[in-house]
C-alpha cells in the first residue's frame, strides 16, 4: 500500500481537508460569505464521502469537483491569505491524487487567473508542478495551458519568479516526456503496426499517438515553432520567448529521452524536418563571419557570432550527434563539418573554444567516432569527416603556436580557409616568453618563443566542458590562455586513448572467437560441419568488415595525429604531458601495428625515435624511411593540408647527458635532454609490451637505441646484457646524476625487452632477428677501416635474443649464427670480430645446455644444427676468433663431452682445423682439447669417429710451432692404438654395423660406397689410417718427431698388428711400410748437407746430427730397421701373401738403396737390416713341422681389466697365439714351393752383390768430400755373406766365387780416415786382425767348409779360394791400392797431429797380421786339399811358392819381420805336403813350372839382398840362421833325394846353390856384404855336407850330376887353399897388428869348411869319391899346418877341429876299413 493510501494517511487526509475547509470558513466568514458556505457543505460532503464508502479515495476523486470547488471560491476572492490556503489545501489533494480530470481543469483556469492578476506566482508555479507529477489527469489544452502559465511566468519583472519559472518549465517539460515514456511502458507488449507519417503536416500524423505521446509530440513542435520565432500551434497564449531558453530546453529533451525520438517515426520526423534545419539556420552567422576581415564582400553586415546561441546551438548539436547519429546522417556531416569550420584561426578565441569542447565530447566516445567513419570516410563520394575532425585538431594546434594569441587581428592572411599558412610567425613582442626564457615551473607547450601553459580542465576520458556550461552569460568571454591548447590537447589523447582501447578490445574479442570456434571445429561436436562452417564463414565476413572499419579508422587519423603529437612533443616542457604524448604515439604505433598499417606504425616510431635522440641527429634509418619524411613534407590528405613543422632546435629542457655520437667520424658531442631520456624509455616500453606487431619497424627502434646506448656510454657485458661503462673514446661521456641512477633501470628494461622476445611469434622474432642483423652490418660498416670502439650493440642483444629463445632456437639459429659467423666474425675490427666471436660461443654452449624438448639425445638433427656454426668458425682466419672457439670446444668437452653422440665430427673437426701458420697459443689450446677427448671421451663417441680422432691427433704431429705438441701428440697416437687394441671388438662389431647400414644406403642411391682403403674391413682400415697418420709424421721435417712417429708406428704395428686381418697386411705392407720407405729414401738423398748451427736457443747439436742429412740418416736408419723387423717377425703371415717375392725385392731394394748411400750410419744400418731379414727361418715342411712355427714366442691369451658392465675379466681371443693357431691347426700354413724360397735368397744374394760391388768401388777421383765406406760397414757387409751362404750354396758356382772374390778383395783395400784409426787399428806391435779382415776370412773358410763337405763339382773351386787367399797374402809386402788414393804407411800416420777440416788422410791398414793369417789359412787348407785334382790341376802349389818368393825375397826388407819367418815356415809345410804329390805327378807334367819357381825361391831367400838391421843381436841372428839351415835340411830331405823324379836343371839349380852356400865363391875381396855371410857358419856348413852328401851319394843317377859336385868341390878345396894362404900371407906381414875382422871371419870358415869336408868324404861310399879329391884334400894339410903360428884364438880353435880328422890320414888305408871309420 502507497504511503497515501494506507488507512493512517487517508484519516489524516480527511482530517486535514476538514480543517483546511474550516479554515476557509473561518478566513471568509465576513468579506467572502458565498465561500463560507461553500467550506462548510464541503465539510459535510467530505464527512459523507468517508461515512459512505469504503474506497474513500477513490469516492473522493469522483467527487472532487465539488470538494475542491470552495476551494477555487477562496482563489477567487484574490485575498493573499486566503489563496495561499486555498493552493495549499489543493496541493495536498493533488498530491493524494484524488483530483479528477475536470477538477484538474477547474483548477487550472483558477491557476490562469492567479497568473494573468500576477498573484502567488511562486505559489502558482508550485500548485502547477504538483498538479502535473502527481498524476496523468492533465491532458492536452488544460496541459498547454498549464504549460503555458509557466512560460509566462517566465518572462515576469521578478527574477525570483522568472529564475523558478523557466526551472518549473523544464521540470515540466521533463514531465511530459516522462509521461510518454511511461505510456509506452505500459503499451510495450501491446505490438502496434506503426503507421507511416506521411507528408511532413504536423495534424495529421498525431492522429497516430497515444495521448502522451500526442501531448509530447505537440509540446516538441511548438519549441521548435518558438526558436525558431513561429508562432506555435498548441501552447496558445505564449506572449514571449527568448532564443536561448527554447535552445537550452531542446537539448535538455533531446538528451533526457533520445529512446522516444528513436522509437516513434512520428519525433523522428520532427527531428529531421524541424530541428536540423533550425540548427543550421541559426548556425549561419558563426560561419559566415571571419574575424579580422575588415571589408566585407557582401554587401550586406555580416551579423556577429552570438555567444549564449551559439554555445547553445553547439550543445544541441552534440546531443544530436551523440543521441541520433544514426538517424541523421547527412546532418550530422552537415554539423560536422561546421565544427571543423569553427576551429579556423579567423574565428573568434571564444568560438574556437566551445568548438574544440564541442569535439571533446566526441573524442570521448570511440564507439561514436567509429560510426563516423563507417558512414563517411568509408563512404565513395562523402566527406571524410573523421579525418577531417583529426587534421583540423591537429591545425587547430599548431595555428595556436603561430599565430598570436591575442583576438585582435595580427595578420591577414587569406590565401584560403584551409592553409593555415606556415610562414606566419610568431611576433617578437609575444609577451609569452618574458619569464625570461629560462625553464619555468609552470607545465607548458613552448615552441619558437610561443609559450602556452597547459591547463589542467578535466579528468582523462571525459570531456568536461567549461564554456559551453556558461548558460547564464550573455557576453562571450575571455578565454585563459592556453585553455583551447589544452582542451585540443585532451581531445588527442582522448581520440586516441578511445580509438585503441575500442580496437583493441574488438580485435581481443575477435580473436578469442577464433580460437574457440578452431578449438570447437577440432572437438567432435553434434552440429553437422556444414553448420560449421557457415559459422565461421559469418565470422570471418565480421571480421573482415570490421577490420575494414578499423584500418580506415586509423589511416584516417594517423596522419593528423601524429602531426600534432610530433609538434607537442617537441614543444612540451612538462613531464607529465610528455608522457601522455609518448604514450599516445605508442598506443597508435602499437595498434597501427596490430592491423599491420606498416606505414602509419613506422611512422608513429619514427617520431618516438626522433624525440629520442639530439635534435638534428644524423640517423640515417630515421631519415630514408618513407614514414619518416614527416619533418619535410607537408601531407596533403584529400584536400586538407596539414603541414608539418620541423623541430625547433632552442629546446628549454634540462640536459641530463653528453656523449658521443655514433658515427665514423664523430664531430664533437651531443646532448641528451631528460624527454630525450623519456622517450628512450617509452621507445623500450613500445619494444618491451608491443614487440609482436613491430615487424619491420624493429630496424627503426633498435637504431635508435644503439645510437641512445652508446651516447649513453653503455656497453655489453657478459650474457648481452648492457651495463653502465666509461667509453672507451675518453672523457666525453658526461652524466648527470639524474641519469647516472636511471642508467641501471634503462639498462634493465633493454636486457628486459630482448628477454621478452621469448613471448613473440615466429615472424615477429625473425622481424627482431633481421633487424638486430642489418644494424649490426651497419655498426660494421662504421667500424671498417678504424679501431675505434664499435657499436657492440646488434651482437650483444642479438646474443640475448638467442639466449631467450633456447626453447624454439631452430628458428632463429640460421639468421642469428649466419650473420655472427659470415660478418661479425670476420670484421678487422678486432673488438667487434672478439665480441662475434663471444656471442656465438655464448649461445652454441647456451644451446647444448639447454633442456631441449625433447632433449638432443634424441634429436641430433639439431644438435648437429646447434655445433654446425662452431665447425663454421674454422674457415675464419682471425686467431682470436679461433681462439674463442676453441676455448669454447673445450667447455663443451668438459660440461657437455659425454652426450656429443653425432656432434663428434664436428667438435674433432675444429681441432683439426687448426694450421700450421695459426700461432702457438691456437695449436696449444686446440691440443688441450684433443688431449682430453683422448683420455677421457673416447669410449663415448661413436666408433666412427675414432678415424677422425687419428686424422686430427695426426695433424697436430704435422704442427710446427710446438714439438712438444707433435711429440705429444704421437703419444696420443699411440694412446689410441691402445685403446683400439683393448675394446677391439666392440669397436669391430659397431663399425661392421655402421658398414652395413652405410653400404645398405649406398647401394640404394645407387652409388658406390667411398672411404680410404676400401676393401679392408672397417676396424683394419681405422688401423690402416692410424699407420697411415704415423707414417705421415715419420718423415715429417724434425727430426725428432720423425724419431718418435716411426718408433711409435713400428711399436704399435708390432704389438698390434695381430689383430689385422690376414689380407689387410697386403695393403699395411705396400701402402704404408713401402710408401714410407720410398718418402724417407728420397727425403734422405735430397737432404741439405749444410751444417746447423745450433738447434735454436742454446741446443748444442752433436756432430752426428748437424746437418739435415745426418738427421734424416737418423730417420732412415730407424724406418728401414722397424720395417725388416717386420718382414722378420712377421714373415709366417707375409709369406703366404700373393706377393711377397715382390715385396721382398722391393724390400731388398730398398736395403741396397740404403745401404749405398753415402752415409756410414745408413749403410751400416742397412746392413743390419739385411742381416736380420736374413735369420728369417724358412717356413717348414709339413714332415717335419714343430708343433708351432719357430721365432714366435706365443704369448698367453692377454687379459684386460673388467671392461666396465662386465663381471669377468675379457680374455683376448685373437691374441697371436691363437692366430698362429689358426695356421698351426685348422689349416696348415701355405708352404711356398722351395723354388719360391730360393729365389728370395737368391735375390738376396744379388743385392748383397750389389752393395758389395758398388761400395767397394774406388772413386775415380778424390778430393775431401770423397765418401769411403767405412771400415763397421765392411765388416757388417762381409759378415752377411756366410748366413746367406747357407741358404744358395746349392746353387754357388764359380761365377759367384768370382763376385765375391772381387768383393772381398775390395773390401780389405779399403782405406780408413786418420781419425778413425786409433779406434780401428791396432797399435803397430800388436798382431791383431780387424773385424773386417776376420769376416773375410770367416766368408772363405764357410765356402771352404762347405766346399768340403759339398759334392764333387763343388771342389773346383778350391784353386779359386787358394788364388783369393794368396792374393791376401801378398799384403803383407805390397799393400793393395784403393783406386788412385794416397794412402799413408801406419808407420808414418800422425795419429796426434791431424787437424781438423784438413782433407781427410787415409790410413792403409796394417795388412801383415791379415796376410799372415791367410797365409796359415792357406797352409790348413792346402794340408787337406793338396791331393784334390783341380788343386793339382790347377798349379796351386806353384802358386803358394810363387805368392810366398816375394816377403821370403824381400826378408828383413819385409814391413814385418814374422812375415818372412811364417812364410818360411808355411814354405816349409806346403812343400812338406805338396813335394810328394808333385813326385806322384811328375809324369804328367803337371807341376813341371813349378819346379824352377821354388828353385828361385830358394835362391832369393836364402841369398837375400836385403840386410838384416843393425840392431839385430846375436840371439836374432842365430835364430834367423837356423832358419836358413832348416831350408837347405828340406832340401837335403825332400828334394835331393828324390833328385832322379825332378828336373834335371832343378837339381843342378839346387847344387849351384848349395855350393854358393857353402863357400862364398863369388866375392874375392872382403866386403862389408860379406861379414853377415862369413857369420852364418851353421849354414854354410849344413849347405856343404848337404852338398858332400849329395856329392857321394850312391843315388847319383846320372855321371852328371856326380860331375856337378865334384867339380864344385874342387872349385871349394881350390879356395880352400888360397884363402889360407892368403892368410899366412897376411899374418906374416901385420906382425903385432890383429888383422881385419872379415879375414879372420873367413880363414874361420875355411877352417870349418875343411873339418866338414873330412867328415863328409868319411862318410861317404868309398867308391862314390873320386881319387882326385882325396888328393886335393891331402895337399891341404902342409897349408894348415903353417896356419898354426897365427896369432888369433878363434882361428887356432877352429884350426884344431880342421886338423884333427887328418888323424885317418895318417896310415894308407886298409881295403877293409870303411868310410874312415875305425
Amino acid at each position: 500500500m502507497s504511503g497515501t493510501s494506507s488507512p493512517e494517511a487517508v484519516k489524516k487526509l480527511l482530517e486535514n481537508m476538514q480543517s483546511d475547509l474550516r479554515a476557509l470558513s473561518l478566513e471568509c466568514k465576513k468579506k467572502f460569505p458565498p465561500v463560507k458556505e461553500a467550506a462548510e457543505s464541503g465539510i459535510i460532503k467530505v464527512k459523507t464521502i468517508a461515512a459512505r464508502n469504503t474506497e474513500i479515495l477513490a469516492a473522493l476523486k469522483e467527487n472532487s469537483s465539488e470538494v475542491v470547488q470552495p476551494f477555487l471560491m477562496g482563489c477567487g476572492t484574490k485575498e493573499p491569505k486566503i489563496t495561499q490556503l486555498c493552493l495549499a489545501a489543493i496541493q495536498r489533494l493533488m498530491s493524494h491524487e484524488v483530483v479528477s480530470e475536470t477538477a484538474a481543469g477547474n483548477i487550472i483556469n483558477m491557476l490562469w487567473q492567479l497568473m494573468e492578476n500576477s498573484l502567488e506566482e511562486l505559489k502558482l508555479l508550485q500548485t502547477v508542478l504538483v498538479l502535473l507529477t502527481t498524476n496523468t489527469v492533465v491532458h492536452d489544452e488544460a496541459l498547454s495551458k498549464a504549460i503555458v502559465l509557466c512560460f509566462r511566468l517566465h518572462f515576469t519583472k521578478d527574477n525570483i519568479t522568472n529564475n523558478t519559472a523557466a526551472a518549473t518549465v523544464r521540470q515540466v517539460v521533463t514531465v511530459v516526456f516522462e509521461r510518454m515514456v511511461a505510456e509506452d511502458e505500459r503499451h510495450r507488449d501491446i505490438i502496434e503496426q506503426p503507421v507511416l507519417v506521411q507528408g511532413n503536416s504536423n495534424r495529421r500524423s498525431v492522429s497516430t499517438l497515444k495521448p502522451c505521446a500526442k501531448d509530447a509530440y505537440m509540446l516538441f513542435q511548438d519549441l521548435c515553432q518558438l526558436v525558431n520565432a513561429d508562432a506555435p500551434y498548441w501552447l496558445v497564449g505564449m506572449t514571449e520567448m527568448t532564443r536561448t531558453f527554447g535552445l537550452e530546453l531542446l537539448e535538455s529533451v533531446l538528451n533526457d529521452f533520445p529512446q522516444v525520438f528513436l522509437q516513434h517515426q512520428e519525433f523522428s520526423f520532427l527531428l529531421k524536418e524541424r530541428v536540423c534545419p533550425l540548427v543550421i539556420k541559426l548556425f549561419s552567422p558563426n560561419i559566415k563571419f571571419r574575424q579580422g576581415s575588415s571589408t566585407s564582400s557582401s554587401p550586406a553586415p555580416v551579423e556577429k557570432p552570438y555567444f549564449p546561441i551559439c554555445m547553445r546551438l553547439l550543445r544541441v548539436v552534440s546531443v544530436l550527434i551523440k543521441q541520433f547519429y544514426s538517424l541523421l546522417v547527412t546532418e550530422c556531416e552537415i554539423f560536422l563539418s561546421l565544427l571543423v569550420k569553427f576551429l579556423d584561426a579567423d574565428k573568434p578565441q571564444w568560438l574556437r573554444a566551445v568548438a574544440v569542447e564541442s569535439i571533446h565530447r566526441f573524442c570521448v566516445q570511440p564507439q561514436l567516432l567509429r560510426s563516423f567513419c563507417q558512414s563517411y570516410d568509408m563512404k565513395q563520394h562523402s566527406t571524410k569527416v573523421f579525418r577531417d575532425i583529426v587534421n583540423a585538431l591537429g591545425s587547430f594546434i599548431q595555428s595556436l603556436f603561430l599565430v598570436p594569441p591575442t583576438g585582435n587581428p595580427a595578420t591577414s592572411n587569406q590565401a584560403g580557409n584551409n592553409n593555415l599558412g606556415g610562414s606566419v610567425s610568431a611576433p617578437a613582442n609575444s609577451g609569452m616568453v618574458g619569464i625570461g626564457g629560462g625553464v619555468t615551473l609552470l607545465p607548458a607547450f613552448e615552441y619558437r618563443g610561443t609559450w602556452i601553459p597547459i591547463l589542467t580542465i578535466t579528468v582523462q576520458g571525459s570531456a568536461k566542458a567549461t564554456y559551453l556550461e556558461m548558460l547564464d552569460k550573455v557576453e562571450p568571454p575571455t578565454i585563459p590562455e592556453g585553455y583551447a591548447m589544452s582542451v585540443a590537447f585532451h581531445c588527442l589523447l582522448d581520440l586516441v586513448r578511445g580509438i585503441t582501447s575500442m580496437i583493441e578490445g574488438e580485435l581481443g574479442e575477435v580473436e578469442t572467437e577464433c580460437q574457440t570456434t578452431t578449438e570447437e571445429g577440432s572437438s567432435p561436436t553434434q552440429s553437422t560441419e556444414q553448420e560449421d562452417l557457415q559459422s565461421t564463414s559469418d565470422q570471418m565476413d565480421k571480421e573482415i568488415v570490421s577490420r575494414a572499419v578499423w584500418e580506415e579508422m586509423v589511416n584516417a587519423c594517423w596522419c593528423g595525429l601524429l602531426a600534432a603529437l610530433s609538434l607537442l612533443l617537441d614543444a612540451s616542457t612538462d613531464e607529465a604531458a610528455t608522457e601522455n604524448i609518448l604514450k599516445a604515439e605508442l598506443t597508435m604505433a602499437a595498434l597501427c601495428g596490430r592491423l599491420g598499417l606498416v606505414t602509419s606504425r613506422d611512422a608513429f616510431i619514427t617520431a618516438i625515435c626522433k624525440g629520442s635522440l639530439p635534435p638534428h641527429y644524423a640517423l640515417t634509418v630515421l631519415n630514408t624511411t618513407t614514414a619518416a619524411t614527416l619533418s619535410s613534407k607537408s601531407y596533403s590528405v584529400q584536400g586538407q593540408s596539414v603541414m608539418m613543422i620541423s623541430p625547433s632546435s632552442e629546446s628549454h629542457q634540462q640536459v641530463v647527458a653528453v656523449g658521443q655520437p655514433l658515427a665514423v667520424q664523430p664531430q664533437g658531442t651531443v646532448m641528451l635532454t631528460s624527454k630525450n631520456i623519456q622517450c628512450m624509455r617509452t621507445l623500450l616500453n613500445l619494444a618491451h609490451c608491443h614487440g609482436a606487431v613491430l615487424g619491420t619497424s624493429w630496424q627503426l627502434v633498435l637504431a635508435t637505441l644503439q645510437h641512445l646506448v652508446w651516447i649513453l656510454g653503455l656497453k655489453p657485458s657478459s650474457g648481452g646484457a648492457l651495463k653502465p661503462g666509461r667509453a672507451v673514446e675518453g672523457p666525453s661521456t658526461v652524466l648527470t646524476t639524474a641519469v647516472m641512477t636511471d642508467l641501471p633501470v634503462i639498462s634493465n628494461i633493454l636486457s628486459r625487452l630482448f628477454e621478452s622476445s621469448q613471448y613473440l611469434d615466429d615472424v615477429s622474432l625473425h622481424h627482431l632477428i633481421n633487424a638486430l642483423c642489418s644494424l649490426s652490418l651497419e655498426a660494421m660498416d662504421m667500424a671498417y677501416g678504424n679501431n675505434k670502439e664499435p657499436s657492440l650493440f646488434a651482437v650483444a642483444k642479438l646474443l640475448e635474443t638467442g639466449l631467450v629463445n633456447m626453447h624454439r632456437i631452430e628458428i632463429l639459429w640460421r639468421p642469428l649464427t649466419g650473420h655472427l659467423l659470415e660478418k661479425v666474425c670476420q670484421h678487422p675490427n678486432s673488438r667487434m670480430r672478439e665480441w662475434g666471436a663471444e656471442a656465438l660461443t655464448s649461445l652454441i654452449k647456451a644451446g647444448l645446455t639447454f633442456n631441449h624438448d625433447p632433449p638432443l639425445s634424441q634429436n641430433q638433427r639439431l644438435q648437429l644444427l646447434l655445433l654446425n656454426p662452431l665447425k663454421e668458425m674454422s674457415n675464419i682466419n682471425h686467431p682470436d676468433i679461433r681462439l674463442k672457439q676453441l676455448e669454447c670446444v673445450l667447455q663443451i668437452l668438459q660440461s657437455q663431452g659425454d652426450s656429443l653422440g653425432p656432434g663428434w665430427p664436428l667438435v674433432l673437426g675444429v681441432m683439426g682445423a687448426i694450421r700450421n701458420d695459426q700461432g702457438e697459443s691456437l695449436i696449444r689450446t686446440a691440443f688441450q682439447c684433443l688431449q682430453l677427448v683422448v683420455t677421457d671421451f673416447l669410449p663415448t663417441m661413436p666408433c666412427t669417429c675414432l678415424q677422425i680422432v687419428v686424422d686430427v691427433a695426426g695433424s697436430f704431429g704435422l704442427h710446427n710451432q710446438e714439438l712438444n705438441i707433435s711429440l705429444t701428440s704421437i703419444g696420443l697416437l699411440w694412446n689410441i692404438s691402445d685403446y683400439f687394441f683393448q675394446r677391439g671388438e666392440t669397436i669391430e662389431k659397431e663399425l661392421n654395423k655402421e658398414e652395413a647400414a652405410q653400404q645398405k644406403q649406398a647401394e640404394e642411391k645407387g652409388v658406390v660406397l667411398n672411404r680410404p682403403f676400401h676393401p679392408a674391413p672397417p676396424f683394419d682400415c681405422l688401423w690402416l689410417c692410424l699407420y697411415a697418420k704415423l707414417g705421415e709424421l715419420c718423415v715429417d721435417p724434425r727430426p725428432a718427431v720423425r724419431k718418435s712417429a716411426g718408433q711409435t708406428l713400428f711399436s704399435t704395428i708390432g704389438a698390434h698388428g695381430t689383430l689385422l686381418q690376414h689380407s689387410t697386411w697386403h695393403t699395411v705392407i705396400w701402402k704404408v711400410l713401402f710408401h714410407l720407405l720410398d718418402r724417407v729414401r728420397e727425403s734422405s738423398t735430397t737432404a741439405d748437407k749444410e751444417k746447423i748451427e745450433s738447434g735454436g736457443g742454446n741446443i748444442l747439436i752433436h756432430h752426428s746430427r748437424d746437418t739435415a742429412e745426418k738427421q734424416w740418416a737418423e730417420t732412415w736408419v730407424l724406418t728401414l730397421a722397424g720395417v725388416a723387423r717386420i718382414f722378420n717377425t712377421r714373415r709366417y703371415l707375409l709369406q703366404p701373401l700373393g706377393d711377397f717375392s715382390r715385396a721382398w725385392d722391393v724390400l731388398l731394394d730398398h736395403i741396397q738403396s740404403a745401404a749405398l748411400s753415402k752415409n756410414n750410419e745408413v749403410s751400416l744400418a742397412a746392413l743390419k737390416s739385411f742381416q736380420e731379414i736374413l735369420q728369417i727361418v724358412s717356413p717348414v715342411r709339413d714332415s717335419d713341422k714343430p708343433e708351432t712355427p719357430p721365432v714366435v714366442n706365443v704369448p698367453v691369451p692377454v687379459l684386460i681389466g673388467p671392461i666396465s658392465g662386465m663381471s669377468r675379466p675379457f680374455v683376448r681371443t685373437d691374441s697371436i697365439g691363437e692366430k698362429l693357431g689358426r695356421y698351426s691347426s685348422s689349416e696348415p700354413p701355405i708352404v711356398t714351393d722351395e723354388l719360391e724360397d730360393l729365389n728370395l735368397w737368391w735375390a738376396a744374394w744379388n743385392t748383397w752383390y750389389r752393395i758389395g760391388s758398388e761400395s767397394t768401388k774406388p772413386p775415380i777421383t778424390f778430393d775431401k768430400l770423397t765418401f769411403i765406406p767405412s771400415q763397421p760397414f765392411l765388416t757388417a757387409l762381409i759378415q752377411i755373406f756366410p748366413a746367406l751362404y747357407q741358404h744358395i750354396k746349392t746353387g754357388f758356382n764359380m761365377d759367384d766365387l768370382q763376385k765375391l772374390g772381387v768383393i772381398l778383395h775390395s773390401a780389405i783395400s779399403v782405406p780408413i780416415s786418420s781419425d778413425a784409426s786409433p779406434f780401428i787399428l791396432p797399435s803397430y806391435t800388436e798382431a791383431v786382425l780387424t773385424s773386417l779382415q776376420e769376416a773375410v776370412l770367416t766368408a772363405l773358410d764357410v765356402l771352404q767348409k762347405a766346399i768340403c763337405v759339398g759334392p764333387e763339382n763343388m771342389q773346383i773351386m778350391y784353386p779359386a779360394i787358394f788364388d783369393q787367399l794368396l792374393a791376401f797374402v801378398e799384403f803383407s809386402c805390397k799393400p793393395p791400392q784403393y783406386g788412385q788414393l794416397e794412402t799413408k804407411h801406419i808407420a808414418n800416420a800422425k795419429y796426434n797431429q791431424i787437424q781438423l777440416f784438413a782433407p781427410a788422410e787415409w790410413v792403409a791398414l796394417n795388412y801383415v797380421p791379415f796376410a799372415e793369417r791367410s797365409l796359415e789359412v792357406v797352409v790348413d787348407l792346402y794340408q787337406k786339399t793338396a791331393c784334390h785334382k783341380a788343386v793339382v790341376n790347377e798349379k796351386v802349389l806353384q802358386n803358394i811358392i810363387k805368392t810366398l818368393r816375394v816377403p821370403l825375397s824381400l826378408k828383413y826388407s819385409c814391413p814385418s819381420e814374422s812375415t818372412w819367418k811364417l812364410a818360411v815356415s808355411s814354405l816349409l809345410r806346403v812343400l812338406s805336403i805338396g813335394l810328394p804329390v808333385a813326385r806322384q805327378h811328375a809324369s804328367s807334367g803337371k807341376f813341371d813350372s813349378m819346379w824352377p819357381e821354388l828353385a828361385n825361391t830358394f835362391e832369393d831367400f836364402l841369398f837375400t839382398k836385403s840386410i838384416p838391421p843393425d840392431n839385430l843381436s846375436i840371439q836374432e841372428f842365430q835364430r834367423n840362421e837356423n832358419i836358413d839351415v832348416e831350408v837347405v835340411q828340406l832340401i837335403s830331405n825332400e828334394i835331393l833325394p828324390y833328385a832322379n823324379f825332378i828336373p834335371k836343371e832343378f837339381v843342378g839349380q839346387i847344387m849351384t846353390m848349395l855350393n854358393k852356400g857353402s863357400i862364398h865363391s863369388q866375392s874375392s875381396s872382403f866386403t862389408e856384404a860379406e861379414i853377415d855371410i862369413r857369420l852364418r857358419e851353421e849354414f854354410s856348413k849344413m849347405c856343404f855336407e848337404t852338398l858332400l852328401q849329395f856329392s857321394f851319394s850312391n843315388k847319383v843317377t846320372t855321371p852328371q850330376e856326380g860331375y856337378i859336385s865334384r867339380m864344385a868341390l874342387s872349385v871349394l878345396l881350390k879356395r880352400s887353399q888360397d884363402v889360407l894362404h892368403r892368410y899366412i900371407e897376411d899374418e906374416r906381414l901385420s906382425g903385432k897388428c890383429p888383422l881385419p875382422r872379415q879375414q879372420v871371419t873367413e880363414i874361420i870358415f875355411v877352417l870349418k869348411a875343411v873339418s866338414t869336408l873330412i867328415d863328409s868324404l868319411k862318410k861317404t861310399q868309398p867308391e862314390n869319391v873320386d881319387g882326385n879329391t882325396w888328393a886335393q884334400v891331402i895337399a891341404l894339410y902342409p897349408t894348415l899346418v903353417e896356419c898354426i903360428t897365427c896369432s888369433s884364438s878363434e882361428v887356432c880353435s877352429a884350426l884344431k877341429e880342421a886338423l884333427v880328422p887328418f888323424k885317418d890320414f895318417m896310415q894308407p888305408p886298409a881295403s877293409r876299413v870303411q868310410n874312415g871309420e875305425s
